[in-house]
């Protein structure tokens, strides 16, 4: 039962990561397996040789929390491949709805991180307001183009995958601000292995090197990390926002149009300004949805101490 929930949190977390602007690291972190999972990774170094020689494979494997590992990676391996199409429909179709369910669940998410925090003072807003800052940067970045090579999808794996640790920072987004966005999930969609393989070994790559530092981070000075990564989640919400007007455009992969640049709109400029209706019912109802689940998530964990290793 406890791995199953591991498993379908793993899921939540690839189901997050599909969707430009939202963090798989902040469904880790709500519910409550970031910290096991950072460790279980750190654990993976050059004294597992010696682990193997000393206890086997088997010893090994338990080492690392592997049977944790598999689930999480599992969950989101098997949420990435079968809903990369049923998420990107659902942004196409009903975009203001499904940001607006992700905007009401980073809202939540960043008052669960901040009721983590011990202690505020002077210096630790400073740090919040460093996050929300840095976080604002990047999204308000030009998208660049980069060249769909094998060496280029093997950094840009390697970059996502840091992201998506991150509560807050989208490793989707990245890939966005990289140009290769459409490629890759093009790639998952037609299951191009090459690429994705290649793609899979820029993610472990930057997962064993960039784990250990947020893992120490968070060791060290946990309630300053808590509190730039809750601003880079409140940072990120300009990117989420429901209502949009395109400023321009560019082809993707397949020749066809899709938003390049973008500006906030308020419900009512966006009627104005498309003549599209603003289904705020629709938004208010699918933020309400996204701030009662990570409200229950939050609960279940209290009550059931499942998910949250030692």
């Amino acid at each position: 039962m406890k791995y199953l929930l591991v498993y379908l949190k793993g899921m939540a977390m690839g189901a997050a990561d599909v969707v430009p602007g939202v963090s798989g690291g902040t469904i880790a972190f709500i519910t409550g397996i970031l910290d096991t999972l950072l460790e279980s990774i750190r654990r993976i170094n050059p004294t597992l040789i010696k682990v193997v020689k000393e206890q086997g494979l088997k010893g090994a494997f338990m080492h690392i929390n592997g049977p944790f590992l598999v689930c999480v990676f599992g969950g989101i391996l098997t949420s990435i491949l079968t809903l990369a199409k049923l998420i990107t429909y659902l942004l196409a179709t009903y975009p203001i709805p499904v940001w607006s369910f992700f905007f009401g669940l980073i809202v939540i998410s960043v008052v669960h991180m901040l009721k983590q925090v011990k202690r505020f003072s002077v210096l630790r807003l400073m740090i919040f307001a460093a996050g929300v800052f840095f976080a604002w940067g990047i999204t308000m970045l030009n998208p660049i183009s980069m060249e769909m090579t094998y060496l280029n999808v093997f950094i840009g794996g390697s970059i996502a995958i840091c992201a998506m640790l991150l509560p807050g920072i989208s490793g989707s987004f990245i890939l966005l601000l990289l140009g290769l966005y459409t490629s890759v999930l093009g790639a998952v969609k037609s299951l191009d292995l090459v690429i994705l393989a290649i793609f899979a070994s820029g993610c472990v790559a930057g997962l064993l090197t960039f784990s250990h530092l947020l893992s120490a981070l968070l060791r060290k000075y946990h309630d300053a990390t808590l509190i730039f990564l809750t601003g880079l989640m409140l940072g990120t919400l300009g990117k989420i926002w429901p209502w949009k007007e395109v400023l321009t455009w560019r082809s993707n992969s397949k020749g066809e149009q899709v938003p390049l640049l973008e500006q906030n709109l308020s419900p009512m400029q966006f009627e104005q300004l498309t003549g599209q209706p603003a289904h705020i019912a629709w938004a208010v109802g699918a933020l309400v949805c996204g701030i009662l689940l990570v409200w229950g998530l939050e609960q279940f964990a209290e009550r059931s101490g499942i998910g949250r290793e030692d």
